[in-house]
Parts: C-alpha cells; sequence; structure tokens
C-alpha cells in the first residue's frame, strides 16, 4: 500500500468522483483510477460503488476512510515537524565536552546559541574523551569538545579550538616548588595523582612516561578535578594538568614541564563528513566562529 494510493481514494471522496480527484491531486484521470484500483486490490475490497451517474462509498469504504484520512493528517503533520526542525524552529541538540575547556566558556557560548534559537532543546554531557568519542559514534552526541593525544578518529570531522601547554602542579612545600621548569625526568619516583581512564591527559603522561623510561607512583586516581587538585594541595602527590587551569588554582606551586614541553589541543568534533542534524550545523557553526 502507498501513500499516494490513500491520497487519491481521500481525494475521491472529497471531491465526488474520479475526474474532479484527479484535477485536484494534478494526475489523469485514468492513472488515479488504476491508483484507486490497486488499492482496492491490496485491501481485498471494493471502495467505491461506480456508475455512469455517481460514485459512492461502499461499506468497505466508509469504514477505512477514518484510518485513511489519519494516515493523511499525521502526513502532514510530519512534514510540518521537519520543516520545523529544518528551519531551526524547534529540535535539539547533545553536546559532549571534557570537564576543562580552558578559554572555551561554553554555558555563555550555549545561552547565546540559546537567545538565537529559543526553541532548540540543548543537553550537554561531562565525560572522558573515549566515552564523549563512542557516543558520537553511537548517535547520543551530535558535537564534542576533545582532547586527543594524536589525531582525531577518520570518521570524525574536526577543527581545533584552542592549544595550551601542560604542567606540573605541586605542593607548595614541594622539593621543586620555585622552579620555572622541571624536566619530564626530574619526576622519576614523584608520587602523583592520575585523572581517570579515558583522559587525554592520562594518556599523554603514559606516552611520554613510557618514551622516556620515566618510573611514576600513582598514588591516587580521580574523575573531578577539584578533587585532583585538592588532593595535590594537600601534599599527597603532584600532576600535570592544564596550564590554564594550573596558573588559575591558588595554593599551589606551578612549574613549565620541559624535555619534552608538552602540549594540551582541544577541538570541536562532530561525526564526518558533517552533523545531519540541522540544529546541530547551526550550534557547531556558531561555536567555530566564536573558537
Amino acid at each position: 500500500m502507498e501513500f499516494r494510493q490513500i491520497e487519491h481514494f481521500v481525494a475521491v471522496v472529497e471531491h465526488g468522483g474520479f475526474s474532479p480527484a484527479a484535477r485536484s491531486v494534478r494526475i489523469v484521470q485514468s492513472a488515479l483510477s488504476t491508483s484507486v484500483r490497486n488499492l482496492e486490490r491490496e485491501l481485498g475490497a471494493a471502495l467505491f460503488e461506480r456508475t455512469t451517474r455517481r460514485v459512492a462509498l461502499t461499506e468497505a469504504g466508509r469504514a477505512f476512510l477514518p484510518a485513511a484520512r489519519r494516515v493523511l493528517a499525521e502526513a502532514v503533520t510530519g512534514v510540518d515537524a521537519v520543516r520545523a526542525v529544518a528551519g531551526l524552529s524547534r529540535g535539539r541538540v547533545a553536546i559532549g565536552a571534557i570537564q576543562w575547556l580552558g578559554p572555551v566558556d561554553l554555558p555563555a557560548e550555549l545561552a547565546a546559541f540559546h537567545r538565537t534559537y529559543p526553541e532548540i532543546q540543548i543537553s550537554v554531557l561531562n565525560a572522558p574523551v573515549t566515552e564523549l568519542i563512542e557516543r558520537l559514534r553511537g548517535g547520543d552526541l551530535d558535537l564534542a569538545y576533545l582532547a586527543e593525544d594524536g589525531p582525531v578518529p577518520d570518521d570524525l570531522a574536526s577543527q581545533v579550538v584552542y592549544r595550551e601547554k601542560l604542567m606540573l602542579i605541586m605542593p607548595e612545600g614541594h622539593r621543586l616548588a620555585g622552579r620555572d621548569r622541571v624536566s619530564w625526568l626530574e619526576l622519576a619516583d614523584e608520587p602523583f595523582v592520575e585523572f581517570s581512564e579515558g583522559s587525554a591527559v592520562t594518556g599523554l603522561l603514559r606516552r611520554v612516561s613510557a618514551e622516556l623510561g620515566l618510573r611514576r607512583r600513582i598514588v591516587g586516581q580521580v574523575t573531578q578535578l577539584g578533587l585532583q587538585l585538592g588532593l595535590v594541595s594537600s601534599g599527597i602527590g603532584v600532576a600535570i594538568v592544564q596550564g590554564t587551569l594550573a596558573t588559575t588554582t591558588p595554593g599551589l606551586a606551578v612549574a613549565e614541564l620541559t624535555e619534552p614541553a608538552s602540549e594540551w589541543q582541544v577541538s570541536l568534533v562532530s561525526r564526518a563528513p558533517r552533523p545531519t542534524n540541522p540544529a546541530a550545523v547551526a550550534l557547531r557553526e556558531h561555536l567555530s566562529r566564536r573558537a
């Protein structure tokens, strides 16, 4: 059964005959008659009593008419809904983000987007990089701010938003406190407070340590930045964090990492080549302009 067949059936009912119905749907009468007969064949019953003078509904036709009208009404509603989403007068968009975005003020950016598109519903998820990538690929997220220790996967499209150095943070009474620069190898056997599995900083830290043969002692692993900073400040261990986070947190000694210098890169990412959700396209363009 085809949508056009139902449309033709209702047109015959509403216009009182095949000729005016054919004119209303802009096809020739023979084609409309064939369409209705094919519908009757599929339903297994005649829908009209045809005489030379008039066309009238059969009992089967009267039984089918309410459902046919509902199908057409729901189709119109669906078309209107699609046009509303495409025109951004309604819809939803889901964006994910790592916990620290440095200079990106995501709440302010989303508020500015909301003022332009007040009917778009926005949902935000904070999660580790590995989870954000999985949710992007699965369609749970339209966009995400990611930090990657290496290239973004080929099935994702990305735009670099900002870069900054990674810094060493330590208690103010630490043996290295007061130094402007500290080499990675000077951190041998230091107690570290690491961030959770799936974090880009943790991945980079482990890669560099392996390349240098650097042995670290992991004394804590956390899932919240505030707890990581608090543990370092209390003297449990040291940590490596983003530069803007390190320099804006009081009560910590901070030093630049050298040999090698390490950079943190955050990108705005979507499924390649571009989002199909109109609201996501609009939000990505908004965030890209403000990057």
